[in-house]
């Protein structure tokens, strides 16, 4: 946790609202910093702003709120809890999965949570982890009690990789020299791949697929994801999904609030164009004139940050680093304003796909629209009146894609039809017909709306080799008084990492101060 100290008369800009941003900014203006925030766009969040028109309200990107302790150690720093600033809704079920086929043995028995969908098996999650159990037993002998041992598993991982690998940033190789590492490490799954690691509990492909589908939170996949990571389990099954009043727009507000009232200054519609100088003699320049700064914090894209904002003698990397990262996925997102309600879809529901290896080899290995994809529903009005008109549902799909797709308006509206025929499909929701707003964001929006490489919709993904100190840097090694913040930099993608990261990058900052 971040330790105030003495930041008076220091002058901080940073470039960037998102989550990782607005964490630092409440971290550095407590410790006394003048803190100023930079925004390209029109509202603050980033990539977690909202969407609004024609009465509907839809959360642009991030819609789950997950690690609820996460949020409740930052806004406990500053001695307030998120219950000053937004309540929040425990979802039952966590979500729904929707089986386009039946793959693996069928289940025996009717277990509590199956249901006979159109074209294959529907599973609820839910806070009932006897449940959850006995669904597990069903579909294999035994599964139901190595879940137990699994989820233990995945527990103690959570405990011990969030507080001596997460909140203890190691994103230095000297990090791991701590002689202290061989105890706190002993039994993590630190080595091998997801899909190695669920392999040696669950033979039943539908298991496989309900203990990894987080991975997309973590722009991954089963194949490329190292083993730690089961530890999303801990967080799914035991910690619980959440809505947050006011959607996860109500979140950034939230933080916006907290800043200002610790005296942050906001600044939307400001693009940065240039980051000049040095510490204590820095100019962020922008359209509109330039802001003086001692020290500089960039929460927008690592790459942009460099290539367009930087000098080529004050970069840490050259095009060829880039051009070699592994990036997480993009995403066709479909924002939909739906007449009448959606019975068959919960808050959060899944479309999967018997085998979705294809899909996952065509986001990292062989870029390409996926065939029969993968895909993730939101209906959060479901739980929350206040995001649609009576009468209707606010409806938000999101297919992961390859970064770096090619994109345009005829490749979108021959796959939205795909994706609303697939979806009427395999849940019995055929929304063709009822759609009375909609709105769409790509590959190219993307780029647009965020400076984002290739177009990802999170940034790198959480591979082996990109992951803790194979992550970039948050303290520039080329620019004195530069830091970075965000998606890109330890701990990594997902709204409570890169609040971590916000802290971790203030913790930087005050130490050289």
């Amino acid at each position: 946790m971040v330790v105030v100290r003495g930041a008076a008369d220091t002058d901080v800009v940073i470039v960037g609202g998102g989550f990782g941003g607005l964490a630092t900014a409440c971290y550095l203006a407590e410790a006394g910093a003048d803190v100023t925030v930079v925004e390209k766009n029109d509202q603050l969040g980033g990539r977690a702003s909202t969407l609004e028109g024609e009465g509907f309200r839809f959360d642009l990107g991030p819609s789950w709120y997950l690690m609820p302790d996460v949020f409740e150690r930052f806004f406990g720093h500053f001695d307030r809890t998120p219950a000053e600033y937004y309540g929040l809704t425990r979802l039952d079920p966590h979500y729904r999965i929707f089986f386009k086929e039946d793959v693996g043995p069928a289940p025996t028995g009717d277990p509590p949570g199956r249901h006979d969908g159109p074209t294959g098996d529907i599973l609820d999650v839910t806070d009932d982890l006897d449940q959850i159990e006995a669904l597990f037993e069903a579909h294999e002998t035994g599964a139901g009690d190595t879940f137990r041992e699994y989820l233990e598993t995945s527990k103690e991982n959570y405990e011990i990789g969030m507080e001596h690998f997460v909140y203890e940033d190691r994103s230095r190789l000297r990090d791991f020299l701590d002689p202290r590492l061989a105890v706190y490490a002993r039994g993590l799954s630190l080595l091998g791949s997801m899909q190695d690691h669920v392999e040696e509990y669950f033979d039943h492909p539908k298991l496989q697929q309900l203990l990894q589908y987080t991975l997309v939170f973590l722009g991954g996949s089963p194949q490329n994801t190292p083993a730690l990571y089961n530890l999303m389990s801990h967080v799914d099954f035991n910690l619980g999904v959440f809505y947050p009043e006011g959607g996860m727009y109500g979140v950034v507000e939230a933080l916006v609030d907290l800043g200002a009232e610790l005296g942050v200054d906001y600044h939307t519609g400001e693009p940065a164009t240039a980051i000049v100088g040095s510490r204590d003699g820095f100019s962020v320049r922008t359209p509109t004139g330039a802001h003086r700064a001692d020290v500089v914090v960039s929460d927008a894209d690592y790459a942009h940050t460099e290539r367009d904002l930087l000098p080529p003698v004050k970069r840490q990397f050259d095009e060829s680093y880039w051009d070699s990262r592994t990036y997480a996925p993009s995403a066709f997102m479909l924002y939909l304003g739906v007449e009448g309600a959606v019975p068959a879809l919960e808050h959060h529901t899944l479309v999967l796909p018997g085998d979705w290896d294809p899909h996952f080899e065509t986001i990292f290995e062989h870029p390409a629209w996926p065939e029969d994809p993968a895909y993730y529903v939101s209906v959060t009005s479901k739980t929350d009146d206040s995001v649609a008109p009576d009468g209707h549902s606010a409806v938000v799909v999101l297919v992961p894609i390859a970064a770096g797709l090619p994109d345009g308006p005829d490749r979108r509206a021959a796959y939205r039809e795909q994706i609303l025929a697939d979806l009427a499909e395999n849940t019995g929701e055929d929304l063709r017909d009822r759609i009375v707003f909609e709105r769409t964001t790509c590959v190219d929006d993307y780029r647009s709306m965020f400076n984002s490489e290739a177009g990802s919709a999170l940034g790198l993904a959480h591979t082996l080799r990109q992951t803790a100190v194979l992550r970039p840097p948050h303290r520039s090694s080329a620019v004195d008084g530069l830091y970075f913040t965000g998606s890109y930099t330890t701990p990594g993608i997902g709204v409570p990492m890169t609040l971590i990261s916000g802290e971790h990058t203030a913790e930087y900052v005050l130490d050289d101060l």
